[in-house]
This record gives structure tokens, sequence and C-alpha cells, in this order.
């Protein structure tokens, strides 16, 4: 099992939250590093879930964000590859036709407790953001270049963290702009609905039914969600035979798959079935006419559903850390019921 992250906001939608305690061990977001921002910012929800271990507040100087670092005596230097898919982007933006300025009022803002001192300083360079002059914590950015970097800034923790982090988002222009291949950094991955399989609870359902439900079926929802990665898994490896991977596992999903639709009828709640895709990067060697992008394939059925996958070029990660490079986006408006 593994841990949602999601972004680009520090608290999920309900259906988001609901949908990280029923197939993952819990939820991450990105926090401000102060301990009084982050504590008006994240909700009482989260707050309690942290109690119980379910939630993790995530800030960026925990990691190492790769980019600029200060030489001493000097100013902010730019390393010959960390960081050149994010500058690149920045500069792309601010040299663009309509470079995107900060509103008055702000569309959007950064906490300065949320980013490094190198990107405060690019962006204010590139005329991206301006400071708040009634609050000396804040940035004010347009929204996309916010989204831009909290997208780039979630693929990388969750390949740098010691958690086995998985980026979610609810929105679908920030997954496009954290995944947009740059100028010269493309690599190729599989997108795949997963939706019929990863049933929700309705919106309004009680926060302590969905607990009750996970602790006690715990053993068929994390069933169900290691079929689903192991199968994605060896999607992202063996990437020239995408249908002998579904056959090979089929089974597996299948039972999986109908122990947990006997637990959801079980527990009289009622369900919804949401759009939720996945991106795939493939490994390092994909190639080839195999894989090239905007090829689609039917790999086969699984409880009834037939699933497909299609190709994509999206941004690499620069960091190589983790085993994966999963990308979820949870379509909340989009009913496949």
């Amino acid at each position: 099992m593994a841990v949602l992250l999601y972004y680009p906001l520090v608290n999920p939608p309900a259906e988001v939250l609901h949908q990280s305690l029923l197939y993952w061990d819990g939820i991450a977001s990105v926090v401000p590093a102060d301990p009084q921002i982050r504590a008006s910012a994240v909700s009482q929800r989260l707050k309690e879930l942290e109690q119980e271990q379910l939630y993790t507040p995530v800030t960026l100087d925990q990691y190492a964000l790769p980019s600029f670092h200060e030489a001493a005596g000097a100013a902010l230097v730019e390393r010959e590859q960390d960081g050149a898919i994010l500058s690149e982007e920045l500069r792309r933006l601010a040299a663009g036709p309509r470079p995107p300025r900060p509103t008055s009022p702000p569309d959007a803002f950064l906490y300065l407790t949320k980013v490094h001192r190198w990107l405060e300083e690019r962006l204010l360079g590139l005329r991206l953001a301006t400071r708040c002059p009634d609050d000396r914590w804040r940035l004010a950015v347009a929204r996309e270049v916010q989204e831009l970097i909290v997208g780039v800034a979630v693929r990388e923790i969750a390949q740098d963290s010691k958690l086995p982090l998985f980026p979610y988002t609810d929105c679908e222009d920030v997954q496009r702009r954290a995944l947009r291949p740059a100028a010269r950094s493309r690599a190729l991955a599989w997108e795949m609905e997963l939706g019929r399989l990863l049933p929700v609870p309705a919106p309004d359902t009680p926060l302590a039914d969905i607990l009750a439900f996970r602790e006690q079926y715990g053993e068929e929802r994390v069933r169900l969600m290691r079929a689903i990665h192991r199968m994605l898994g060896d999607l992202r490896r063996d990437y020239e035979h995408p249908a002998d991977v579904l056959a090979q596992l089929r089974v597996e999903l299948e039972q999986a798959l109908a122990d947990y639709r006997s637990a959801a009828r079980d527990s009289r709640m009622t369900w919804v079935h949401r759009s939720v895709t996945v991106t795939v990067a493939l490994a390092a060697a994909a190639g080839g006419a195999i894989v090239l992008p905007d090829l689609s394939w039917f790999l086969g059925v699984v409880g009834g559903y037939a699933l497909n996958a299609a190709t994509r070029e999206i941004r690499p990660v620069l960091q190589r850390h983790g085993s994966h490079d999963f990308s979820y986006l949870h379509r909340i408006h989009t009913d496949l019921s």
C-alpha cells in the first residue's frame, strides 16, 4: 500500500479524502513550513486524522527539491541539470506573448515557508510574482504559475520521499501542467481509467462510517489496491506486452474486485463510480513503434468492465530514487455509474 499525496491545495475535497482512506494507507499534502501558518491552513478534519496517523503534512524543505543552490559568497547559481525542467518552464512562461503576471487582487498565492528561497528569487526576477505588502509570508502569483510549481514539486517529492507517495489531484488543469512535456525533456507513459474498479461512498457519507468500513474490511481493500498497483508496475516494466500483463493478473484482479464489491454491498452505504485516471511513466528504455504517443490498447475485461490504455508523452521527473512514477487524476464531477 502507499500514501496518496494530494495537491495543489492543503485540504482535499471529501471525495478524495474518502478515496485515500479506502484504498491507501493514508493521505498527505504539502503545507507551509511555519508551524503557526500551518496550524491555520490545515483543516480540523485533517488534524484529527493526523492523530490517527492517517494524515501526513509534507513541507518542501524536507526534500532536496532540485534546482538551485546558494554558492558561498555568490548569488543563486543554477546547477547543470538539477532544476532545468522547472527553470525552463518558468522562463518559457515569462517569455510568452501573454506572460501570467499576478493580478490585482491576486488569484493565487505561494507561501514563502512552502517554497525554497531560490524559487522566490527566480519568480521575482522573471516578474511572475510580486510581494504582498500586507503579508510578508506570501507571494502573489497567477494561478497558472502556482499550479505549475506545485505540480512539478509533488512529483519530485514522491520520488525523493522515504514514504511511498503517489501524486493525486482533482484538478485537470493542474495535472496537465504537472505532466506537460518540456521542450527538451520527454518521456512515454500509459494512461488508464480505473474508476470502475475503485468505487467511493457518496460525498455526504459520514467520515465515521468510512473509517469503520476501513477497519472492518481492511483485508479486502488492501488486496484490491495491491492487485491494481501490481498491474501498473508490471505495465511500466513490460510496456511492449500490455495485454499479456493483464492476462497474467486477471484472476487475482477479478477475485479482489469481487470480494470488495461484496464488502461494499454489506456496508449498506451508497457507492458511486467517479473517473480516476492514472498516468504511469514507462521505464526509461521505452521507445519504438510499439509505444509511440497517442496509441490506444485494449487490455482485457475485469469485473465486466473493459480496461484500455493509451500512450502519451509527459515531463520526466528529475530524481529516480523511487521505483514508480504514477500520477492520479480524480474527476469528482464525472460520474461513471
